[in-house]
């Protein structure tokens, strides 16, 4: 994979993909495969459980390191320098992935990028980005990674992955489920760092615009949260957007070569960019 034709060649195995799933419509049934067709191995099978176990298992410093990183979607490539970028990093607890790791929902996008990620010293973790959702991407996601929204906890902080990629459910207010959202912040009795990772932030027009300020708000109403996740944009941003106390931190994408360390405490973190 390390070929300098990687890209070339699996973005031509991606229409491969797309072109024989047209031909076997096209052949009444002479072609069984289906390019939505969702099959893993079982090591490819329910990442985020596994990986949030890894995590777990070394008990928590009050400091913790980890990456942002996301927006792989073709970037076969990058994302390979990536993994070794990351890898050179010192006492990184692990990588969030701010979604799009796909760019077609297919599920063979998202094994060639799982066997990249795989190459991390470190387990990582994953929110859906709007292009996981196109064809039968969502059930690619939940087959390989789990649930769409979710949560865990480690040292100080608590880390809440939620899905916010509005337009794919046709702007019909229930993305992002701001009820979820809302008992994931109130369930935390020890007032840890509250952590939001998403893929579209409030501020995208892909983001349902009825939802913004009871979102925003939501995140600044609550004392925990100094600052949020994303990706999506395709370029780095760090700036309290609505001027409420609230950072919002944007990884650009993996094209572009460049990821964010985290680092965090007890109600302080440190955002540094990394291009590689």
């Amino acid at each position: 994979m390390n070929a300098p034709f990687t890209n070339v060649l699996k973005n031509f195995s991606v229409y491969a993909v797309l072109i024989s799933g047209l031909v076997s419509l096209s052949c009444n049934g002479i072609f069984q495969y289906n390019p939505n067709q969702v099959i893993f191995r079982d090591n490819e099978k329910n990442l985020t459980v596994k990986n949030i176990e890894r995590i777990r298992s070394v008990p928590p410093e009050d400091t913790v390191r980890f990456i942002l990183m996301g927006d792989t979607q073709r970037w076969y490539d990058e994302a390979e320098l990536f993994v070794k970028s990351a890898n050179s990093q010192k006492d990184i607890s692990f990588v969030l992935h701010a979604g799009d790791i796909s760019d077609f929902g297919l599920s063979q996008e998202f094994k060639w990028v799982n066997e990249i990620m795989s190459g991390l010293k470190y387990p990582y973790l994953t929110v859906i980005g709007n292009h996981d959702i196109v064809a039968n991407g969502s059930a690619s996601y939940r087959k390989m990674y789990g649930a769409l929204n979710y949560s865990f906890e480690h040292g100080n902080n608590k880390f809440i992955f939620i899905n916010t990629n509005s337009r794919e459910y046709a702007f019909d207010g229930t993305i992002p489920d701001l009820n979820w959202l809302r008992a994931e912040l109130r369930n935390n009795p020890e007032n840890k760092n509250a952590i939001v990772i998403a893929h579209v932030p409030p501020f995208d027009g892909d983001f349902d615009r009825d939802l913004e300020v009871p979102y925003s708000q939501m995140l600044a109403d609550d004392p925990n949260v100094k600052f949020s996740l994303y990706g999506h944009q395709h370029s780095f941003r760090n700036e309290e957007y609505y001027k409420d106390g609230v950072q919002y931190i944007l990884s650009t994408a993996m094209g572009k070569r460049g990821y964010i360390v985290m680092t965090t405490w007890k109600g302080g973190y440190k955002a540094e960019q990394i291009e590689y």
